[in-house]
């Protein structure tokens, strides 16, 4: 694909006659066959708002839910999916700094309330979702962060007696569960629990997925699969789980509630699997245990911008690597295989899953 250089104007560029961009649309819901690729004009900033000319795309189970229509309803004629990314500010609208042009950002929620994600040329969304990218730091760990690094930090930080910020020494003497630590979330808690100094557990289903929460940065991992986990995370830590990130709360909650600790929390963000949830109460009671559901679009803009300032903190010190070698194995295709990139979602593919916009 040809890259064109051109340096606009900062606030509401003028656009050069039939500049446009490729994209990725998709006018109905449906499987992965209605991601169409199409041209689109060129978008301008509006007021609070930069635009981002993306290199990379990041594609999250949300997107192919929302594409499905199984996440939320549609909200607009034609939808770009995607919602986090990575790419360099191209321009900026009224109100916005015009220093940012050419600044390298990561991009998160791109596509929440709007019609525009980030599996297209370039994307308008609001500056304050835009952010600093250092110049060490690859696009491709830009684009893994967004909605799995921030629903980690959240899951990290609802503790009743834990930190609302993460930094070095924030999480010591703490200990982590986090369960699945292979997908992308549970990846993103191994790696910010260790970075904030937790002792970090990770339940995994088989060996292949033990290496990968290793590499991670897990102290100890189980696999779930095989012998006693109640045992051998009780081995591992013998006063108790203080935190449990929780990614399959059906299927996990026996176990969870046998390693917590009074006073301690389960954050789950999902429920793989969507097996039942049945609680027993006096026993929550009497142990003082929060059971603490979360979401990201719904945590509050206090959460959001502590996650997002914290998560940019962690990646600008190198410790959110991705690829197989850190934990979490990259899956990549071009922009007009978008579709296929979906697909490897829905097919359960382990690592994360991203879209090459330019090469």
């Amino acid at each position: 694909m040809h890259i064109e250089h051109w340096c606009p104007a900062p606030n509401r560029p003028a656009e050069p006659r039939g500049r446009g961009m490729k994209a990725i649309v998709y006018p109905e819901t449906g499987g992965p066959e209605v991601l169409r690729l199409v041209e689109r004009d060129l978008p301008v900033p509006g007021p609070g708002e930069v635009r981002v000319r993306i290199a990379v795309s990041g594609v999250n189970p949300t997107d192919v839910q929302a594409r499905a229509g199984v996440a939320h309803p549609k909200g607009f004629p034609e939808i770009t999916p995607h919602l986090d990314g990575a790419g360099v500010v191209d321009a900026t609208g009224p109100g916005v700094d015009a220093g940012r042009v050419g600044e390298r950002v990561w991009v998160f929620m791109a596509a929440a309330g709007r019609p525009t994600g980030t599996a297209a040329e370039y994307a308008v969304l609001p500056a304050d979702r835009a952010v600093p990218l250092p110049d060490e730091v690859p696009f491709e760990v830009g684009a893994a962060l967004g909605v799995p690094a921030l629903t980690a930090h959240r899951a990290l930080t609802v503790s009743e007696d834990g930190p609302r910020r993460l930094r070095p020494g924030a999480l010591d003497g703490a200990v982590v569960l986090a369960a699945g630590g292979a997908g992308a979330v549970g990846h993103a808690v191994v790696q910010l629990a260790r970075w904030a100094g937790a002792t970090v557990l990770s339940t995994v289903s088989g060996p292949a997925k033990a290496a990968l929460a290793t590499a991670a940065g897990a102290h100890h991992v189980i696999d779930y699969r095989a012998g006693d986990p109640v045992a051998a995370v009780r081995a591992a830590a013998p006063d108790g789980v203080d935190l449990v990130a929780e990614v399959a709360l059906g299927a996990n909650l026996a176990l969870d509630l046998a390693v917590l600790r009074p006073r301690g929390t389960i954050a789950t963000y999902a429920n793989a699997g969507g097996g039942p949830v049945q609680l027993d109460v006096p026993a929550h009671l009497v142990r003082n245990v929060r059971l603490q559901f979360l979401v990201l679009y719904t945590a509050g803009p206090e959460a959001r911008a502590a996650a997002v300032a914290d998560v940019a903190a962690a990646a600008a010190a190198g410790a959110l690597p991705v690829g197989r070698e850190h934990g979490l194995p990259l899956t990549r295709f071009p922009l007009e295989r978008t579709a296929d990139a979906h697909r490897a979602v829905e097919a359960g593919t382990v690592g994360k899953v991203l879209v090459d916009v330019r090469p």
